[in-house]
C-alpha cells in the first residue's frame, strides 16, 4: 500500500505523458502498482475483508475461548471443529488477529510506579564476565537501588547465594545510613521459596529473619513479570554498561574499590534520565525518611541448609562436614569470626575454622565415626593384596 502522496505523484507523472515503466524506475515500485492507481484514478485505503458470514454470530464464543486458550489458534481451532464450524487455520488467525494485537499491547504496557521517600528499595542480580588478574571471571554483583531518589549501591560477588544477597542488602543499609520501608526482590529461589501467580509468596526462612530483624516488608514481584522492579532492573544494565565495560582488574579488591568509586563519583552525580535530577540531590529528602539503622552483625543470622549424603553443608561453595546421623535435616550454619557453627534444634553439633579460597572440603573424622568398618574392611583386603604382591615378586626375583 502506498501513501496518498505517493499515488497523487503517480497520477502527476501520468498527465505529464510518462509511461508505465518510467514512473515505476523513478518511484521504485512496481508496474503493476502504477496500473492498479492509474485504473482507481486515486488513493483507496485498505479495507480488510470482512469476517466470514458463518462465523458473525460465534464471535462471542470465540472471543471467550481464545481468552480462555491463552491466545492458542490452533487449540481454538479445534474446539471450534468440535463445535460444527468449518473453518481455516488462516481464517480463524485473521479473525483473532485484533485480539492478539489487544493481548499484546496489555502485555507491553506498563504503569510507572513512583514510591514516597523511604519506602522501598529494589534488590536484583546480575552477571557478567570481566577480566581479573589477567583471567576471565564470571563476576556476580548485586544492585539495590531506592525508589524515589534512584540513588544505587553495588556489590560484587564470585557467586550469588542467599548469604550473598543479605550481605548486599546489609551494606546497603551501611552505605546509605538507613533502612527503607520494604525491600522488593525478584523471585530468586535464595529469597523466595514459592510464589504463586495469586495468593501469599512464601519467603525462604533467612529472609523474614533478616527482614524481621532490621523491621522491613519483604515484597516479590510478579513471576515472570521483572518490569515490576523496573527502577533496578534499569540499574543491572547501567552497571554493565557504565561501570563494568570493557574494564579489566588487577585483583578482586580492585574491583570493588572501583566500583565504590563509581558509585560516588559517577552513579550518585549524574542527572537521571526519568527524575532529571542528580540521586545524590534528591537523596537529601530520602535520607530523613529511611528507617533508623540498627547496629547488628549480619552473620548473627543463621543460614539454613540441609545435610546431604556425603555429610556436608555448603557454605560460600565450600563444604563442611557434620556427624552423619543428621543426613537429610536441615541445619542451621552460623559464620563468625572465621568460624563456622553448625546447630540442629538449638544444640551444636559441629564447628569448623572457616575455609580459605573456593570449593574447599573440611572434614573431621569423628563425624563418619561408625561407618568407617566397612572402608577399613576394604582398605585391610588392598593392604593383603599389596602384602601377597609384593612377597611374590620377592620370591621370584
Amino acid at each position: 500500500m502506498l501513501d496518498p502522496p505517493d499515488v497523487t505523484r503517480i497520477l502527476a507523472l501520468r498527465q505529464q505523458g510518462w509511461g508505465t515503466r518510467r514512473i515505476a524506475e523513478e518511484l521504485g515500485i512496481s508496474r503493476r502498482t502504477v496500473r492498479r492507481y492509474v485504473r482507481l484514478g486515486g488513493y483507496r485505503p485498505y479495507v480488510r475483508r470482512k469476517t466470514p458470514r458463518a462465523l458473525q454470530a460465534e464471535l462471542t464464543w470465540l472471543k471467550e475461548r481464545f481468552h480462555a486458550v491463552r491466545g492458542n489458534a490452533r487449540v481454538l481451532l479445534r474446539e471450534a471443529h468440535e463445535r460444527g464450524l468449518q473453518i481455516a487455520y488462516s481464517t480463524l488467525a485473521r479473525v483473532c488477529k485484533p485480539w492478539r494485537d489487544e493481548l499484546a499491547a496489555k502485555a507491553r504496557a506498563t504503569v510507572r510506579f513512583e514510591t514516597p521517600p523511604g519506602q522501598q528499595m529494589q534488590a536484583d542480580f546480575g552477571e557478567l564476565r570481566v577480566r581479573i588478574a589477567g583471567a576471565m571471571t564470571l563476576v556476580h554483583f548485586c544492585v539495590l537501588t531506592l525508589g524515589y531518589s534512584r540513588r544505587t549501591f553495588v556489590r560484587a560477588f564470585l557467586a550469588e547465594r542467599q548469604e550473598h544477597w543479605l550481605a548486599a542488602m546489609e551494606a546497603a543499609f551501611r552505605h546509605f545510613g538507613g533502612v527503607p520501608r520494604e525491600m522488593l526482590v525478584d523471585n530468586a529461589k535464595a529469597l523466595v521459596t514459592f510464589h504463586p501467580h495469586s495468593g501469599e509468596v512464601q519467603f525462604s526462612e533467612a529472609f523474614v529473619a533478616f527482614c524481621q530483624l532490621h523491621g522491613i516488608a519483604p515484597r516479590a514481584c510478579r513471576p515472570f513479570r521483572a518490569r515490576s522492579k523496573g527502577k533496578v532492573e534499569s540499574g543491572v544494565k547501567y552497571v554493565k554498561r557504565n561501570a563494568l565495560a570493557g574494564m579489566s582488574f588487577t585483583s578482586f579488591e580492585a574491583l570493588e574499590g572501583h566500583l565504590d568509586r563509581w558509585m560516588r563519583e559517577i552513579a550518585d552525580v549524574r542527572v537521571h534520565g526519568t527524575t532529571h535530577e542528580r540521586p545524590i540531590d534528591r537523596f537529601v529528602a530520602e535520607a530523613a525518611a529511611l528507617l533508623p539503622l540498627k547496629i547488628v552483625a549480619l552473620m548473627a543470622l543463621p543460614l539454613i541448609r540441609k545435610v546431604a549424603s556425603d555429610c556436608l553443608v555448603d557454605v560460600d561453595t565450600n563444604r563442611y562436614s557434620v556427624p552423619h546421623a543428621y543426613v537429610g535435616r536441615k541445619v542451621e550454619v552460623m559464620v563468625r569470626e572465621g568460624e563456622i557453627l553448625i546447630r540442629c534444634e538449638g544444640i551444636e553439633i559441629a564447628r569448623h575454622a572457616q575455609a580459605r579460597g573456593r570449593h574447599r572440603v573440611v572434614e573431621r573424622g569423628e563425624h563418619y565415626q561408625g561407618l568407617w568398618p566397612r572402608h577399613d574392611a576394604a582398605a585391610l583386603a588392598v593392604d593383603s593384596f599389596d602384602a601377597e604382591l609384593t612377597r611374590y615378586d620377592e620370591a621370584t626375583r
